[in-house]
C-alpha cells in the first residue's frame, strides 16, 4: 500500500533515523508500546515514575512523540508521561490522515485513553497536538484533569495572505537551491531560535515527508464552552500561523477560567534553548501541580 506519509522507502529510513536520534536525547528509560484504536495499533512512548500523576502529551505536526519528549525532559522526573504518535503526523504514527469532519479525532484520542487504561489524566498539546488535545477536552471533559496548550492550532488563525507572502518565495527558492542559508531564510518567519538538530530534521522532513496542507478547523463557541476544566494556553506574540493575541482574546471571552500567556518574541516554533525548556517545564508543573 502506498504511504500517505513518506515519499520513498529511503526517506522513511532517514526519518526513522531522526526519530531515533531525538529519542536518544531522553535521559530516562522509555518504554514503547502499541495500543489498539479504531484505525489500527497506535505507537506510544511511556516514561517517568510509575507512581507519578498521568500526563498525556501530544506532539506538533510533522514531528513525533520522541521529539516532544526530548523538549520536555525536566517534566519526566515528576509525571508518568504518555506520548502517542499522532496518525498522519509522525513516522511512527498510523499511516492514515484522519479527517477533521466527524468523530475521527475524538474517537482516536478516546481509544488511546482506553488503551492506556487512563480514566483521567492531565493533557498537554503543541500546535496540531494542541488541536487534538482541545478536541479531547471538549468531547470528554470528565477524563481531562487539566488542559495545557502551547501555540495551539484551532483557536484562532492568522492571515493566510501574510503567511503566503512570508513563506511562498523562500519555499520556492529553497526548492530550487536547497542550501543551509536558504533553509534558514525559509524557516525564519516561524522559528524562534535556530537549533542544528531541529534544522537537520526539518530539512529531512521537507525532502522525505509528503505535505499535508490542511489547517485544523477553529473551535466553535459551543466546543470552547465544553472546556470546564482548568486551562492554560501559552502563545507566541510573533506567531503568524496562530497569533497569540487573537488566541488570548478568544479564550478570555469564551473560557473565563483560562490562564493565557503571550510570550514576547516567540514565533510558531517556540525557543529550543535550555532556558526555555526549563521555563516551560516549571510553568507546566506549576499548572498541573
Amino acid at each position: 500500500m502506498k504511504s500517505q506519509l513518506c515519499k520513498t522507502p529511503e526517506g522513511r529510513e532517514r526519518l526513522e533515523g531522526w526519530y531515533a536520534r531525538f529519542l536518544a536525547k531522553v535521559d530516562r528509560p522509555v518504554e514503547a508500546i502499541s495500543v489498539p484504536t479504531r484505525f489500527g495499533e497506535n505507537h506510544v512512548l511511556i516514561t517517568g515514575p510509575e507512581d507519578g500523576p498521568p500526563l498525556v502529551v501530544l506532539h506538533a505536526m510533522r514531528t513525533g512523540a520522541a521529539f516532544l519528549l526530548a523538549e520536555l525532559q525536566p517534566l519526566l522526573s515528576r509525571y508518568r508521561v504518555y506520548a502517542p504518535d499522532l496518525p498522519g503526523q509522525s513516522i511512527r504514527g498510523l499511516d492514515v490522515r484522519l479527517p477533521f469532519k466527524g468523530d475521527a479525532w475524538r474517537g482516536w484520542i478516546g481509544d488511546v485513553f482506553d488503551g492506556l487504561r487512563l480514566d483521567k489524566a492531565n493533557l498537554f498539546g503543541v500546535s496540531w497536538g494542541a488541536y487534538v488535545a482541545r478536541v479531547a477536552a471538549s468531547s470528554m471533559p470528565s477524563r481531562v484533569e487539566r488542559l495545557a496548550l502551547l501555540v495551539p492550532a484551532g483557536i484562532a488563525n492568522g492571515s493566510h495572505l501574510t503567511g503566503l507572502m512570508k513563506m511562498a518565495f523562500p519555499m520556492l527558492r529553497y526548492q530550487f537551491r536547497p542550501t543551509q542559508k536558504n533553509l534558514r531564510q525559509l524557516l525564519a518567519p516561524i522559528v524562534s531560535t535556530w537549533d542544528d538538530n531541529w534544522g537537520g530534521y526539518i530539512e529531512c522532513s521537507l525532502k522525505d515527508l509528503k505535505m499535508d496542507p490542511r489547517i485544523p478547523p477553529v473551535a466553535t463557541v459551543a466546543e470552547l464552552k465544553q472546556l470546564t476544566m482548568p486551562v492554560l494556553a501559552i502563545t507566541g506574540e510573533d506567531d503568524i500561523s496562530f497569533p497569540g493575541q487573537l488566541i488570548a482574546r478568544r479564550l478570555k471571552a469564551e473560557v473565563p477560567q483560562a490562564e493565557v500567556e503571550v510570550l514576547p518574541q516567540c514565533k510558531h516554533c517556540p525557543p529550543t534553548t535550555p532556558e526555555f525548556r526549563e521555563w516551560i517545564a516549571n510553568r507546566l508543573m506549576n499548572f498541573f501541580g
